[in-house]
């Protein structure tokens, strides 16, 4: 989702509905940003959040044998392309769980 486009869906959100909470927060492995809005609509209380980062332009895997060692998988990022991601969660039960978020702005 690009820059333009969160925008807009941020003042819909800051028009329609009272935002009870937003912010953003530095990602630190990798290196990346998320941003958030959470606010009470006729569904219920709704988190929405746009994450940025680099994109995985490789994989990497170590370790492992027969005799059970440790094994595992190492991403190489893109240092100039990146990757951003737009979820929504509804609060059910104290829990924040994903959901389709068409026509909901």
């Amino acid at each position: 989702m690009n820059d333009d486009k969160w925008g807009e869906i941020l003042d819909k959100v800051e028009a329609k509905f009272e935002v009870s909470e937003e912010g953003r927060e530095e990602l630190t492995d990798p290196k990346g940003l998320r941003e958030f809005v959470i606010f009470d609509s006729p569904m219920g209380r709704i988190q929405l959040e746009r994450t940025t980062k680099p994109r995985v332009i490789d994989k990497k895997t170590f370790g492992g044998s027969k005799y059970g060692a440790a094994g595992g998988v190492e991403n190489i990022y893109s240092d100039t392309e990146v990757v951003k991601i737009f979820r929504a969660y509804k609060e059910e039960n104290g829990q924040w769980e994903p959901f389709e978020a068409e026509g909901l702005v």
